[in-house]
């Protein structure tokens, strides 16, 4: 087990946290899911199978730094750092299973700061301030080579490519998408088909206006408002049907769950343009799920040598780590709380049943046992 992350709501651990992490880790953790579902870049995972930390579909790997402490969660132990454009991958050099993955998604803001490091010292150090599921974590990374910014320079890259390309990967409606009637196309992003004379059926009298097909998206926008659009990657595309409406045969498109579960309708005329249409989002959809594009563009300026040139032989730290050995639960250690500097008396909880230690103000049981 791994000495682990602090969250930044005020528990410090204990039974209904310890609870909350093994059933995260029993049911939200599992090892099988599907493999279409996209969460590396929307969920924060804490000491999962090596399996998870595989590279998914449209997930490539920008950079790697061989020695970077989690100075946060397990202070003193070294390991390496995969940046992705979807995620932040830390593993630890001593045990596999110790290990995180933070999506980009979860990222609130990312600093340069003093730390206190037992491999380092008081150093420079990446913060990380995070929240998912209303719960806050931070993490804090040490680069132990001297003198080398690069943990810096390109996680704070990677991310602001990430921030930036929201397009790709979020259903947007009523977006500045649209200029001069004319789609602003995405950087990669090429257009397949453009139309005319669709109609949107989400009010009584339907809305005439355009659709477009692109290799990422489909977008529709009307005709007299151009800001009265809506932006749909196949990302967030759960399923495109043709049903029966009280306009006639419409092009039934549901978003997932996490874009808002919207169900947009649209109506093409003549059937023959319908089935059309309903074919080549169909097939386009099918295309992006085998190799989805996730937006994120980056250009390597410094080629760095081959691995053979940089390999040396391995030796032990010259450091005793001092401290002792019991498990620590993992949100605990990477939950944020600034203004707790001591355990709060015990208090008799009716709900639970049990003596728990004295929650923080407008914290209760129920919202941190959200986190699962």
């Amino acid at each position: 087990e791994s000495e682990s992350p602090k969250p930044l709501n005020g528990a410090s651990g204990g039974w209904v946290l310890e609870h909350a992490r093994r059933l995260r880790i029993a049911c939200g953790m599992a090892d099988k899911e599907d493999v279409n579902t996209v969460w590396q870049d929307r969920e924060i995972r804490f000491d999962v199978h090596p399996n998870q930390l595989q590279l998914r579909k449209g997930e490539f790997e920008i950079d790697s730094i061989n020695a970077v402490e989690d100075t946060k969660g397990n202070n003193g132990e070294k390991g390496s750092l995969a940046i992705t454009n979807l995620r932040l991958i830390w593993r630890s050099q001593r045990a596999a299973r110790t290990n995180l993955s933070i999506g980009y998604n979860c990222v609130l803001s990312i600093n340069i700061k003093t730390a206190t490091s037992r491999l380092r010292g008081n150093t420079q150090a990446l913060y990380v301030m995070t929240k998912y599921t209303d719960t806050k974590f931070e993490f804090i990374f040490t680069n132990l080579v001297r003198g080398s910014p690069r943990l810096f320079t390109t996680v704070q890259a990677v991310y602001r490519a990430y921030d930036t390309s929201k397009l790709y990967r979020d259903l947007k409606l009523r977006a500045a998408i649209i200029k001069d009637k004319a789609l602003l196309l995405l950087p990669t992003e090429q257009v397949y088909n453009k139309m005319s004379g669709i109609w949107n059926l989400s009010s009584d009298q339907g809305n005439l206006g355009t659709f477009y097909i692109t290799n990422v998206r489909v977008v529709w926008h009307a005709n007299l408002a151009e800001n009265f659009n809506v932006s749909m990657p196949y990302l967030q595309i759960k399923t495109i049907r043709i049903r029966d409406s009280k306009f006639g045969p419409a092009l039934v498109i549901e978003t997932s769950r996490e874009s808002g579960g919207y169900i947009l309708g649209f109506r093409i005329d003549p059937a023959e343009r319908l089935q059309e249409i309903f074919q080549e989002i169909t097939s386009l959809h099918k295309v992006y799920s085998v190799a989805p594009v996730f937006g994120v563009e980056f250009t390597v300026e410094d080629k760095p040598q081959p691995l053979s040139a940089l390999t040396v032989e391995s030796k032990a730290d010259d450091v005793e780590i001092v401290g002792d050995d019991e498990p620590v639960d993992t949100f605990s250690a990477y939950y944020a709380d600034t203004n707790k500097n001591a355990d709060r008396d015990p208090v008799y909880h009716p709900d639970l049943g049990l003596a728990v230690e004295r929650l923080r103000d407008g914290v209760t049981p129920k919202q941190l046992w959200s986190i699962i």
